[in-house]
C-alpha cells in the first residue's frame, strides 16, 4: 500500500467548523457546521461530459485560464459509479452516493408508478424508464412518497439553501438540473418548462421565447406561448451514413445544442440572475456530451461543442463584472462524468475508415478495407438479446429490455472478415417489428403488459447494465452471472446482498457468485426499490484510439444504443472527470492533488453559504479554499472478491451464440481500485478509480 502525506497551514478560526462538516464516504455523513453570518453567492456551473484532457488553450481558452492560473484545478476528481448524468446529478443535489439517496437513474425499473412526462403521454412504469424528463421524476416522487420513501432518500442542497431563506436557481438539462430542485422551491428554467409561474410570465414579458412544453406544467390555459414563440430548446439532427441511422463522425456541422444553451444562458444572465439575484444557482448544460454520443470524443462536432460553452462561459463571467457580483460570487465547474469512445476490441472487430462526403448523407459508408487508423465498427451489446440467445432454452423467452427492434448494422460489430456480427434482416410481415419492412439487427424485447413468471428485467443505461429480478431467483441470477463473467465485453459485476445478507453485511463478496462484489461495497445498494439486482459495468480499454478520438484515448463497450461515445462504466476515462473553482472563497492558481470526488460539491457550497448537509458522504473541501489548510494522509489500495470465478468458457465476442469461446482463458475476477483519504479527525473517504477485470 502506498501512502502520500499532504500537509499545509490550517487556519485555526476556520478549522473546527471545517471538521463539523466533514463525513465519511462510506457511512455516517457530515456533521452540521456552525452556520457563516455572511456568504457569497455560488453559481455550479456543469459541463456535461467534459473530459479533464479536453480542457485546452484552443477549444477552452476561458476555462484553461481558469484552471490554471485564476482558480483551483481538482486534477484527481471522480464521478460517481455508475457514471451517469442523473446519477451524479443526484450525487451534486445532496453529496451522497446512491446507496444513501436510493436513486438509480439514467434508467431504472419502477413498476407500480404512473403519470405523465413532460409532453403529456403517458408514462409506462411496466418497462425500464428513462427519469431526463421533469414529468417522470414527477410521477417516481409521487409513487415513492405513496409507499413512504421519497425520490431522494435524504435532504438535498437546495431545500437546505431554501430553508435557511437563500434563493435557488436552478437551470438547463431537462431532468439533470430539476433534480437538484425536484421539490419546486425555487426558479427553475429547463429545457421543457419554466417554473413558477411567475418565472415564466416574467420571462415572456421580458420578451423571452419559453421551452415548448412549457403549458404543459400548468392547468389549461394558463400559460400561452406567444406565436414568434418557436422552440428554443431545440437541438439539430444529426448527419448521418448511407444507412440512414449510423452518424458520420466526421462531421463539422457544428454541436446539435449550441442555440438552445445560447438561449438558457441568455435567460439566466439578462432576466434571472439580475431580477432575481439567486444566492444558489446551478446552471447545467447537455454539451459537450450529447454532441459526444453521435459524433464521439475528440470528433469536429465535440471541439465545436467546446468552443461553445467555453463562449458562455466568458459570458458568464462577464456579467459577474457588469454586474459588480465578481468579487462575491464563487464559480464551480464540474462537470458529471467522463467519456469514452464506443469501440470493441481491434482484434476481433479491425477499424475501419469511412468513405464518401461527410455532408453526404447517401453516400458516406464504411468501408470493406481495415484501416489502423480508421473507425471502429464495434462495441453495441444487447444484453436481452445475449440472455434469450444462450439461456432462452432454459428459462423461455422472458429477458425484456422494454425496447423494440434495433437496428444497428455498424457498431454492433463488423468482423475482420467483413462480415456482420449481426446481418441486416427485414420484419417482412411486421409481426417482429411492428412495421411491415422494417430493418433489423435485434428483434423487439418490448415489456410485456403481463410479466411471465421468471422474467428478468434489464435496464440498458449505455457504459452499464442494471439488471432486475422480480422473483429474485437465485439459480436465474447466477446463470446471468456467468454469462456475464463469460463475455468480454463486461467488466465488473455487483450482486445486491439479498442473496447473501450476512456475507455482505460482514464486508464479504458476492458468494454465492464468486468472481463478484457486494454493491455495499462500493456504496450501491439502498432500500429503494428500483435497487437492481446485479449492476454490470462495460469493459474498457483505457488508453486504446481510433480516428476520431486520437487525442482523447479511451474505449469501451455500451448498450446497444448506436453511438460513437459513451460512459457509464467503471473505466478510468469515466470516472476522473473535471472539477474547477474560481471566486473569493477559494485559492488562485492552484492544483489540488488530493482526491476528490462529485459528492463533495454539495457539502462545500454546503460550507460556504453557512448551511448545513448532515447526510452527506462526500467532504469539505477544505484544502482548495482561501486561507486555509489541513493535513490529509493519502493510501491506495484494492477491494476485490475473496475468490474468482472458474470454469467459465470465456466467449469470443464476435459469437453473441456462445459456441465460440477463446482459447486458453477459464477464469474471471476483477479488482476496484481505489483511493483512502483521511483527515485530521481520522475520518476516511474512499475514492474508486476504476474496477478493471481480468480473465484467464
Amino acid at each position: 500500500m502506498r501512502i502520500r502525506v499532504f500537509v499545509t497551514a490550517t487556519a485555526l478560526a476556520l478549522s473546527a467548523a471545517l471538521a463539523a462538516c466533514n463525513g465519511n464516504n462510506g457511512n455516517s455523513g457530515s456533521t452540521p457546521a456552525t452556520p457563516a453570518a455572511t456568504h457569497n453567492k455560488v453559481i455550479i456551473f456543469v459541463w456535461d461530459g467534459l473530459r479533464p484532457d479536453s480542457i485546452n488553450a484552443v477549444d477552452t481558452p476561458r476555462l484553461n485560464t481558469l484552471r490554471t492560473n485564476r482558480g483551483v484545478f481538482f486534477s484527481d476528481n471522480h464521478s460517481t459509479y455508475p457514471t451517469f448524468t442523473m446519477m451524479n446529478a443526484a450525487s451534486f443535489a445532496t453529496g451522497a452516493f446512491p446507496g444513501t439517496t436510493g436513486f438509480y437513474g439514467n434508467t431504472l425499473y419502477q413498476p407500480g408508478g404512473s403519470g405523465k412526462d413532460s409532453s403529456g403521454a403517458a408514462i409506462n412504469f411496466n418497462a425500464p424508464v428513462f427519469t431526463e424528463d421533469y414529468g417522470v421524476l414527477d410521477a417516481l416522487a409521487s409513487y415513492y412518497q405513496s409507499n413512504g420513501s421519497a425520490l431522494l432518500q435524504v435532504g438535498t442542497l437546495f431545500q437546505a439553501a431554501q430553508a435557511a431563506g437563500l434563493k435557488t436557481a436552478a437551470v438547463g438539462k431537462s431532468g439533470a438540473a430539476y433534480l437538484q430542485d425536484y421539490k419546486r422551491g425555487g426558479y427553475i428554467l429547463d429545457e421543457r418548462f419554466a417554473y413558477p409561474l411567475e418565472l415564466a410570465q416574467g420571462l415572456q414579458k421580458a420578451g423571452f421565447a419559453l421551452p415548448l412544453l412549457t403549458p404543459n406544467a400548468y392547468p389549461t390555459g394558463t400559460v400561452t406561448l406567444a406565436s414568434n414563440n418557436g422552440n428554443p430548446t431545440a437541438g439539430l439532427a444529426t448527419t448521418k451514413l448511407a444507412d440512414g441511422v449510423t452518424v458520420d463522425p466526421r462531421s463539422t456541422a457544428g454541436s446539435p445544442n449550441n442555440a438552445a444553451n445560447e438561449y438558457l444562458m441568455n435567460a439566466y444572465l439578462n432576466y434571472i440572475l439580475p431580477t432575481e439575484n439567486p444566492d444558489l444557482s446551478l446552471i447545467w448544460f447537455r454539451t459537450p456530451d450529447s454532441t459526444e454520443h453521435p459524433y464521439g470524443p475528440g470528433s469536429p462536432n465535440y471541439r465545436d461543442g467546446l468552443r461553445s460553452q467555453d463562449a458562455l462561459l466568458g459570458l458568464l463571467l462577464d456579467k459577474l463584472d457588469q454586474l459588480g457580483l465578481a468579487k462575491t460570487t464563487d464559480v464551480i465547474i464540474a462537470n458529471d462524468h467522463g467519456h469514452s469512445t464506443v469501440g470493441g476490441d481491434p482484434a476481433y472487430f479491425p477499424l475501419r475508415a469511412l468513405s464518401g462526403n461527410a455532408s453526404d448523407q447517401s453516400g458516406a459508408v464504411v468501408t470493406s478495407a481495415t484501416d489502423a487508423n480508421g473507425y471502429s465498427v464495434s462495441g453495441d451489446v444487447r444484453l436481452a438479446d445475449l440472455l434469450t440467445r444462450q439461456l432462452g432454452a432454459t428459462y423461455g423467452n422472458t429477458f425484456f429490455d422494454g425496447s423494440g427492434c434495433s437496428y444497428d448494422p455498424v457498431h454492433s460489430g463488423i468482423k475482420a472478415d467483413g462480415t456482420n456480427v449481426y446481418p441486416t434482416q427485414t420484419d417482412s410481415s411486421g409481426s417482429i417489428c411492428g412495421r411491415a419492412g422494417a430493418l433489423y439487427t435485434t428483434p423487439s424485447y418490448a415489456v410485456p403488459a403481463t410479466l411471465p413468471p421468471g422474467a428478468t428485467i434489464i435496464a440498458a443505461n449505455g457504459g452499464s447494465d442494471y439488471v432486475y429480478l422480480p422473483d429474485h431467483d437465485t439459480a436465474r441470477a447466477q446463470a446471468i452471472v456467468k454469462l456475464l463473467q463469460s463475455r468480454p465485453e463486461y467488466g465488473a459485476i455487483f450482486v445486491n446482498s439479498r442473496y447473501n445478507a450476512s456475507a455482505c453485511a460482514s464486508g464479504g463478496d458476492g458468494t454465492p457468485f464468486p468472481g463478484t462484489l457486494c454493491m455495499n461495497r462500493v456504496n450501491l445498494e439502498s432500500s429503494s426499490t428500483s435497487t437492481p439486482d446485479l449492476i454490470a459495468s462495460f469493459n474498457f480499454s483505457p488508453n486504446a484510439t481510433t480516428a476520431g478520438n486520437a487525442g482523447v484515448p479511451g474505449t469501451e463497450y455500451e448498450s446497444m444504443q448506436n453511438n460513437w461515445g459513451m460512459h457509464g462504466s467503471f473505466g478510468p476515462r469515466d470516472v476522473h472527470n473535471t472539477l474547477v473553482a474560481y471566486g473569493p472563497d477559494f485559492k488562485s492558481g492552484y492544483i489540488d492533488t488530493l482526491p476528490s470526488g462529485n459528492v463533495d460539491v454539495a457539502p462545500t457550497v454546503a460550507q460556504l453559504l453557512g448551511i448545513t448537509l448532515p447526510q452527506a458522504n462526500g467532504r469539505v473541501l477544505a484544502e482548495a479554499l482561501a486561507g486555509n489548510g489541513d493535513a490529509y494522509t493519502v493510501a491506495t489500495g484494492s477491494i476485490a472478491p475473496s475468490t474468482a470465478a472458474t470454469g467459465l468458457s470465456i466467449q469470443n465476442p464476435t459469437d453473441p451464440s456462445g459456441a465460440t469461446a477463446v482459447a486458453g482463458q477459464s477464469q474471471y475476477s476483477f479488482a476496484v481500485s481505489t483511493k483512502l483519504l483521511t483527515d485530521k479527525n481520522g475520518k476516511v473517504y474512499t475514492y474508486f478509480d476504476q474496477a478493471a477485470p481480468t480473465r484467464q
